[in-house]
């Protein structure tokens, strides 16, 4: 089991409380996302509070703020929606992370925003995600944001989707509605690259329960799994532990003491793939090779660590290795490059222009970069590009070349999520402008056509 299974089991930081929840191996990490009042926040409320994953002070809090404000059932969304912004205004800014288990499941929950100005966060909040519960309103159906969050989605590679059919009460839990909505998603995911087998509709209110936690009566027609059922059985795949070894040092410890004189460790967290003892390495960008003499963890020392874990490597040579070096598998190096093609969704209000100054941080390293050519804006409404553009605006996608004053070794995120991505910050006061995606291309999504 891995230390992050055991670790969400016993703990919820979120409330500073401990919770006595099962001990899983297999988890799942989902994300919601959605346009704004389609009741995200309500649906993750509903699926705490009916899986029993609220502590008893937590629920008699919302009761209380539930009936100054005059109404005569709980808000649920008062278990996620945590900011005092949000509860005044009703709506999700920040994301809202929530754990919770059931008999067969550990899950970890990010709530994301549904305002177009909060996009950003929901690219944080779905970076990491296997599954991703994408909310729509009964009366409004596909949406612009419900489009554009489709297409961020498909970009981060969450492989499998759900389409929550929300306040399917308020259309009087009518099956035409929920098929016709149904219909235009799958035309929308499938031209994404999404197959049928990938992406799920459920017909659910939020609000009542029906066909959140169990199926409901009013829906006789629906045939699939309520949303929990869904969530319990989906297969996912597992962190990627056969792509090759990569840990991006953090720290090199040298506690120079009596007992340590001469401990030499790099530490950080294994970002891809297994590292064992005696597996011969290489330090990039530099070149140097050594093996693996230990392999060190919190618990003592162990014959091998996969992706998520931290630990600390040491080498049978003394190398001049500091942070933001990668120790990666000899046999299956990355490509060590000052220049690049990536994908990038925009976050800031400030907009990208072509010869833009700005710092990349990939990994544990952060270096001065510069945007040298903006090749393509994905327009993600009407899945088309538009070639060379005069810059990208807030939320826009678009294939963007860099050039880095140092050499980064980095994989194509097709083949290993957290080394193949990045974040792009403003050199002025460090604030994040983007998200990239190392040579994922645009061009499978914009040569796609709904039909």
């Amino acid at each position: 089991m891995s230390d992050e299974t055991e670790t969400l089991t016993r703990f919820a930081p979120d409330s500073g409380t401990e919770v006595a929840l099962p001990v899983h191996t297999d988890l799942l990490r989902l994300a919601t996302a959605g346009s704004v009042d389609d009741g995200k926040s309500t649906l993750v409320g509903r699926l705490l509070h009916d899986t029993k994953s609220v502590l008893a002070d937590q629920l008699d809090a919302v009761h209380r703020a539930s009936a100054d404000r005059g109404l005569s059932t709980p808000d649920l969304s008062l278990l996620v929606d945590g900011l005092r912004a949000e509860r005044e205004q009703g709506i999700t800014i920040d994301v809202a992370y929530r754990y919770f288990a059931t008999g067969k499941r550990t899950f970890v929950l990010a709530d994301t925003p549904g305002h177009v100005q909060y996009t950003r966060n929901t690219v944080t909040g779905a970076s990491t995600a296997q599954l991703a519960v994408l909310l729509v309103d009964a009366r409004k159906g596909v949406v612009e944001q419900t489009r554009r969050h489709a297409a961020v989605l498909a970009l981060l590679g969450v492989p499998r989707l759900v389409l929550a059919v929300n306040k399917i009460d308020m259309v009087d839990f009518d099956e035409s509605v929920h098929t016709a909505i149904a219909q235009e998603f799958a035309r929308h995911a499938r031209a994404l690259g999404y197959s049928d087998e990938d992406v799920v509709t459920v017909p659910v209110s939020a609000l009542h329960g029906d066909n959140v936690v169990e199926r409901s009566e009013r829906t006789p027609w629906y045939e699939g799994p309520a949303l929990l059922e869904h969530l319990e059985t989906v297969p996912v795949a597992p962190d990627p532990h056969d792509v090759p070894f990569r840990l991006p040092v953090q720290y090199v410890i040298r506690p120079r003491t009596a007992e340590y004189p001469d401990y030499r460790g790099y530490a950080g967290q294994v970002a891809a793939g297994v590292v064992n003892e005696g597996d011969e390495v290489v330090v990039l960008p530099g070149g140097a090779r050594s093996r693996v003499s230990m392999v060190d963890t919190p618990d003592g020392p162990a014959q091998s660590a996969a992706a998520g874990r931290s630990i600390t490597v040491l080498l049978e040579d003394d190398l001049d290795i500091a942070r933001g070096d990668v120790i990666v598998s000899a046999d299956n190096q990355p490509s060590v490059t000052d220049e690049f093609d990536a994908t990038v969704c925009w976050l800031a209000e400030k907009p990208l222009s072509p010869r833009a100054k700005v710092l990349i941080k990939h990994g544990t390293r952060t270096v001065q970069a510069m945007a040298t050519e903006l090749a393509t804006r994905f327009d993600e409404q009407e899945l088309s590009s538009v070639d060379a553009p005069e810059r990208l605006e807030l939320n826009e996608i678009g294939k963007v070349r860099f050039r880095t004053s140092e050499s980064l070794p980095i994989d194509a995120y097709a083949d290993s999520r957290r080394t193949g991505s990045f974040i792009v910050l403003d050199p002025s006061d460090g604030s994040t402008l983007a998200a990239g995606l190392i040579g994922v291309p645009l061009d499978p999504l914009a040569s796609a056509v709904t039909r």
